[in-house]
């Protein structure tokens, strides 16, 4: 029943937190706002700024992208499962040593076989091109939407209300 709560709470303060922060998805599909920036300084304000104001709605962007990851890499998913699952049911049922014949098969042992077949399989599902494909697609599409979406009229007094 702790966890329960413990769990409500944690889902709570972050929807108090991040998606507070989450812009409407009329004023972050704007497209009245988006043209080219002129130079490197404007695409490096505009960067500034929209990765602040817009953090929540990027920081869902990475949340969609690394679901839709991981659904594609089912392999993946089986790895993490397994290795997971390995881990709990020798915690669970294998607490002490089995003698099996003339064997005694501890938990060392165990540990040692579940990561023989686990480690390579986690190594063939190749979770780091799927990190690097979350980071690039992620940095592609955030730092494209934030150079190319023009500040509001509030990013004016943005440095007004910061300086006072």
């Amino acid at each position: 029943m702790e966890a329960v709560l413990r769990a409500t709470e944690t889902i709570k303060a972050f929807r108090e937190t991040r998606l507070s922060a989450l812009r409407s998805p009329a004023e972050f599909f704007d497209h009245t706002r988006i043209s080219r920036p002129s130079d490197l300084n404007t695409a490096t304000h505009r960067i500034s700024y929209n990765t602040r104001y817009f953090s929540g709605n990027y920081g869902l962007i990475v949340g969609l992208l690394a679901v839709y990851a991981l659904l594609t890499n089912m392999l993946l998913i089986f790895a993490v499962l397994f290795l997971v699952g390995g881990f709990a049911a020798i915690n669970r049922f294998a607490p002490d040593p089995i003698q099996v014949g003339e064997h005694v098969i501890t938990q060392k042992s165990l540990y040692t076989g579940l990561f023989v077949v686990g480690i390579p399989l986690l190594w063939f599902s190749s979770p780091f091109s799927t990190f690097f494909w979350l980071v690039g697609a992620s940095a592609v599409l955030i730092l494209g939407h934030a150079c190319i979406m023009e500040p509001g009229i509030e990013s004016e007094y943005a440095s007004v209300q910061d300086s006072v």
